[in-house]
């Protein structure tokens, strides 16, 4: 039997609760867009996901996924909550290596996302958006609210990846 992606039913809150309080709505709208890439790879094989179909470029669906699965954890467990839980895919030699894919498992990486993103909810819960720390790299005070603000910005431009990606592999479209 050939392993496909889950399908996912996406919720759209931000759309129903268009009144909510900004900690809300910033929430809200990072889990949209999080499930909207999950949303890309639902009904796909393992082989469809690691499809680079977007010549010249490398990039694929499953690719995504597990940039994404380390830009979560960087942003909010490594620099905002000061983990050290090191790199899923990337290394210090090779800070883009989740993008290949030899010996990747689609299954595998799609759990360890969602798992990731669980770990991220629990990293910045309790902690208000104004919150400030220091990060590592740029040497300098950030807020959480800094934070979220560049992941819906990161998620949105690479979902537009997605969107095309998905269109090239089986023709299906929506946002």
């Amino acid at each position: 039997m050939v392993w496909t992606a889950p399908t996912i039913d996406r919720v759209l809150a931000p759309l129903s609760e268009p009144t909510a309080d900004e900690r809300a709505l910033t929430e809200a709208w990072l889990d949209l867009q999080r499930e909207t890439l999950l949303w890309k790879c639902g009904g796909l094989t393992e082989e469809q996901l690691g499809l680079r179909c977007v010549e010249p470029s490398n990039l694929s669906l499953l690719g995504l996924v597990r940039h994404m699965a380390e830009v979560e954890r960087d942003w909010f467990r490594t620099r905002f909550a000061g983990e050290t839980p090191g790199y899923l895919y990337c290394t210090d030699d090779d800070m883009t290596a989740e993008f290949d894919l030899d010996g990747a498992d689609a299954e595998r990486d799609l759990a360890t996302y969602r798992r990731e993103v669980e770990l991220c909810r629990r990293a910045t819960s309790g902690h208000a958006l104004d919150e400030v720390y220091l990060d590592p790299r740029r040497g300098t005070e950030m807020s959480l609210r800094w934070v979220y603000q560049a992941m819906l910005v990161e998620y949105a431009r690479h979902n537009g990846h997605a969107d095309m990606l998905r269109e090239r592999i089986d023709g299906a479209t929506g946002h």
